[in-house]
């Protein structure tokens, strides 16, 4: 990690960042109510920004009118928001609560953004939430149902001699034309675990786990009713490499950064107050409805 990575890690940087950008910002919105109440200025840099935004939407610049007319508007939302606020309009406002949060969310997500991560970070996020990428176990396998409802007491023997045709056939059977009608497939490839117990239950997922490739298994349980099952393949489940799931992994590591870097914000800005909490007073005593 080189000298200048390592200072835009720190995080005492990341607060020094946000106290500067939001004093300045606050100093920038609050200047011409304090200094000159009564006079509105729209900068060069103000109308620049205004075309610029304009080329961006419309993919080309703005006419003289319509740079005109943009103008106007910014004149008439600064206006409309002073006399707003002199109303006392922005109190208790809960939307516009809400939007100077997310605002104030938006720059310390900004300050966060700044540190790159080096590999070593993204392996070590990699194995610290080794549950969130591990590749799950797959399954390929083909199945035969039948509906106890239907077979009643000669579920049994009908699964029993079922399975006899099914070993003798092999991967030959037609399966369209064996057991029960069904809402799902015959056969599946490369099937996740976790999609194996959405559709037949961790009952049948866990059975299937214990079968050898090759060969018709069965009975197995599952919430529809009993199965006969063949695997014909099967993977591990394992933790992959970095590279193969590097943007995965950086998506989830700038944004754990970007929770991190909210909390602590917030932990050093809460030290400025007195928090109060006024709750209602319980009491232990207990009325009780007596029905006459």
């Amino acid at each position: 990690m080189n000298p200048m990575q390592k200072v835009l890690r720190e995080p005492l940087l990341h607060f020094l960042l946000l106290g500067t950008a939001i004093f300045g910002g606050y100093n920038l919105l609050s200047r011409n109510s304090r200094d000159e109440p009564g006079k509105i200025i729209i900068s060069e840099g103000q109308i620049a920004a205004m075309a610029e935004g304009f080329t961006r939407t419309w993919r080309r610049p703005p006419t003289r009118e319509e740079i005109d007319g943009l103008i106007n508007d910014g004149v008439q939302e600064e206006v409309y928001c002073r006399e707003a606020m002199a109303l006392g309009l922005d109190k208790d406002d809960t939307i516009i609560r809400r939007r100077l949060r997310q605002k104030l969310d938006f720059v310390t997500a900004d300050v966060a953004a700044l540190a790159e991560p080096t590999d070593d970070d993204l392996n070590a996020y990699l194995k610290t939430h080794a549950d969130t990428f591990r590749v799950q176990r797959q399954f390929t396998f083909s199945q035969v149902y039948l509906n106890p409802e239907r077979h009643g007491e000669n579920l049994v023997k009908d699964t029993a001699e079922l399975l006899a045709r099914l070993r003798q056939a092999g991967d030959k059977a037609n399966l369209s034309e064996l057991g029960d009608s069904f809402l799902l497939e015959h056969s599946f490839q490369l099937l996740p675990s976790s999609e194996i117990v959405k559709q037949f239950g961790e009952k049948f997922a866990a059975k299937l786990s214990e079968l050898s490739p090759g060969q018709w298994e069965g009975p197995i349980e599952s919430g529809y009713g009993v199965h006969l099952v063949r695997i014909s393949g099967r993977t591990e489940g394992r933790l992959p490499a970095l590279a193969e799931v590097r943007d995965a992994v950086r998506r989830d590591w700038a944004n754990t950064r970007r929770l991190e870097s909210n909390e602590k914000f917030f932990a050093e800005l809460l030290k400025r107050y007195v928090v109060i909490i006024e709750r209602k007073k319980r009491t232990d005593e207990t009325r009780v409805a007596v029905a006459k």
